[in-house]
């Protein structure tokens, strides 16, 4: 099993509307560039960055927590990792501490600099050009 990924990143955004970007798919599909499907309720499926991201929502506390079971859609079937996305008020913005586990070892390289390139990036570009 490789190494979990943890990430802690800073957004200039209340984290009421990071919760947003993440969980609406019109909002998620302005951040991305690519086309989205996300139900915003616990057991709810995903699938982002027009199909080769998957999954369910297993936990979502809104403004504060996201976990998921999530995946990319050439891992072998049933394969899941496990993210968790933790939002907390850091002044005007918000804190962002994100972990991952659960993911093949090959992989770990290219989703730790994944989720730089493809969610915080443009998420902060994102909530800046909304606020």
């Amino acid at each position: 099993m490789a190494e979990p990924i943890h990430q802690e990143v800073s957004i200039a955004a209340a984290p009421a509307e990071v919760y947003a970007a993440l969980t609406e798919a019109a909002r998620f599909a302005e951040v991305s560039a690519a086309p989205a499907s996300l139900d915003a309720s616990a057991g709810g499926a995903f699938s982002l960055f027009n199909g080769m991201i998957e999954g369910r929502n297993i936990e979502l506390a809104s403004g504060r927590r996201i976990v998921q079971a999530w995946r990319v859609k050439n891992w072998p079937a049933g394969r899941y990792s496990l993210v968790t996305f933790d939002l907390e008020p850091d002044g005007n913005g918000t804190r962002l501490v994100f972990d991952q586990c659960g993911f093949p070892d090959a992989d770990r390289a290219h989703l730790d600099g994944g989720w730089h390139k493809m969610y915080w990036e443009p998420l902060r570009n994102y909530l800046a050009r909304k606020g």
